[in-house]
């Protein structure tokens, strides 16, 4: 099948997810994770219907962004941010979802000064609690939040999540339940600089869950462009 038409049916799956749970399937926005794609194939995703595009390294969003690969479609930073990288994406990209420490978020808070603008990010929460995951813990969250006035140049536009494997379908909607009721939370608190916007959760095994939940962007590569070929040669 073609990008467009994975597109097609990811939509449809979507759709039926939202309608089954009482939700509008507009509130979904589909991400295209697009890491060791090239431009083709996201200008391809983009002109088969993604309402953006996520990227998980930042010398592929260097040299996707010289080819002008995202025209026409924002794109978010989704994968782990070294503070070194940091002036790379800031300005560059419309979302960093992947903001998962404190020295992170003072490295952006810098680079966004410098730059003159103010840049949207989304908190990562480690609902799992797994070591080998980065991520705020949920209990650690509030101390985060009660420091957002020392970052006039961020904003909070909601949470993002991975969650554990698991091996049974279903077994996720746990964790995800769990964020959603989190980032209800963090909501009800009306902090300055934050408005839990979105809640990005869910990718291309689990996302039926996630919109269960209350997910309101999904990150769907492998679906969307086929298996990822990770023995092949990439910048």
């Amino acid at each position: 099948m073609s990008i467009a038409e994975n597109i097609a049916r990811i939509r449809a799956q979507m759709n039926a997810a939202a309608i089954a749970c009482g939700r509008d399937p507009k509130e979904i926005q589909l991400c295209a994770a697009t890491k060791m794609n090239d431009a083709a194939a996201v200008r391809e995703a983009i002109a088969g219907g993604v309402d953006c595009c996520g990227e998980n390294r930042v010398q592929e969003l260097v040299a996707k962004e010289k080819e002008n690969a995202y025209e026409g479609a924002p794109v978010h930073f989704i994968g782990v941010l070294q503070t070194n990288k940091v002036k790379q994406v800031v300005g560059h990209v419309d979302l960093i979802q992947s903001v998962d420490r404190y020295n992170l978020m003072e490295a952006i808070e810098k680079e966004a000064a410098k730059k003159g603008l103010v840049q949207n990010i989304l908190l990562e929460i480690n609902i799992g609690g797994e070591e080998s995951k980065s991520g705020f813990r949920a209990d650690e969250i509030w101390e985060v939040l009660e420091k957002l006035p020392n970052f006039p140049h961020l904003r909070v536009r909601g949470l993002m999540a991975i969650p554990p494997v698991c091996e049974n379908e279903g077994d996720n909607l746990k964790f995800f339940k769990e964020i959603s009721q989190l980032s209800v939370d963090i909501g009800r608190k009306k902090y300055d600089n934050v408005a839990m916007e979105c809640l990005s959760m869910g990718m291309s095994d689990d996302f039926a869950d996630a919109i269960r939940a209350g997910s309101t962007m999904i990150r769907v590569g492998t679906a969307i462009f086929g298996a990822r070929n990770y023995a092949k040669p990439h910048q």
